[in-house]
């Protein structure tokens, strides 16, 4: 048995990093090279699939050596295939910083392309809520399957056509939502709109006192004239599904 886990342990290596580990003796090279490609390629076609863009952005060689690398080098905390991507993310996070010849903008491009996946499987509970109730005086409940999201890169934008050396002056946010289709939908938003939903989503205030926080925030002198505002567009947060209503009141 212990020649058995060597030899299991000696051909995974193989497999990972053909390069830099020899095969267990005994195996035919035709065996060998049919085993290497068939997972390689199961990888890279899933990864592919999750990261179309940065596949065609950074081209099929260097986008196969990449994935090369992870196949290699990363060592996954999960068996799962939903996470692979994930691990994927993790892979370039801590491999980013030591190596310059990762575009700067790839860890932040890889996670706005995950995010459609993570939300596509998310099966967060629905917190309780009452559809119709009074967004200002209640407390809104922002859905789970709506993520405001904010990046340094315009990630939105970038592609084969479009590959800045340098981030913009202001970063980019976007709102994320997965609607009662199921399908994921992504949309620009402003800074004050991202801070809306940060400050929402930590529940336990009405959705008057947060717009007053953000009326503080950005130093408005017309208080009446932004919660009017402020109201209408959290009316369209729920029309749209980023707000469900508002928490329930509790028995008496």
């Amino acid at each position: 048995m212990a020649d058995l886990r060597e030899q299991q342990f000696a051909l995974s290596l193989h497999l990972r990093d053909p390069a830099a580990n020899p095969p267990p003796p005994g195996i035919e090279e035709r065996r060998l090279a049919i085993y290497r490609d068939l997972f390689f390629n199961n990888i890279e076609g899933l990864l592919a699939g999750n990261f179309p863009v940065i596949r065609r952005t950074l081209g099929d060689d260097a986008w196969r050596g990449l994935v090369r690398r992870f196949y290699a080098e990363h060592r996954s905390r999960t068996p799962l295939f939903p996470e692979i991507a994930r691990e994927f993310i993790r892979y370039l996070e801590a491999r980013a910083p030591d190596d310059g010849a990762l575009p700067p903008w790839l860890v932040e491009l890889a996670h706005y392309e995950w995010v459609e996946l993570a939300l596509q499987i998310a099966d967060d509970a629905v917190p309780p809520h009452a559809r119709d109730g009074d967004l200002l005086r209640g407390e809104p409940v922002v859905s789970p399957f709506a993520w405001a999201l904010a990046y340094q890169w315009p990630v939105h934008r970038i592609g084969p056509d479009y590959r800045p050396d340098a981030p913009p002056p202001e970063p980019t946010f976007l709102l994320v939502r997965r609607g009662a289709d199921l399908q994921v939908r992504f949309a620009a938003i402003s800074p004050l709109v991202y801070r809306l939903v940060e400050l929402l989503g930590q529940g336990h205030a009405t959705g008057e006192s947060v717009l007053r926080t953000l009326a503080a925030e950005a130093g408005t002198d017309d208080v009446a004239g932004f919660l009017a505002q402020g109201a209408a567009m959290l009316d369209r947060m729920r029309e749209e599904g980023t707000v469900l209503g508002t928490r329930p009141s509790p028995p008496l």
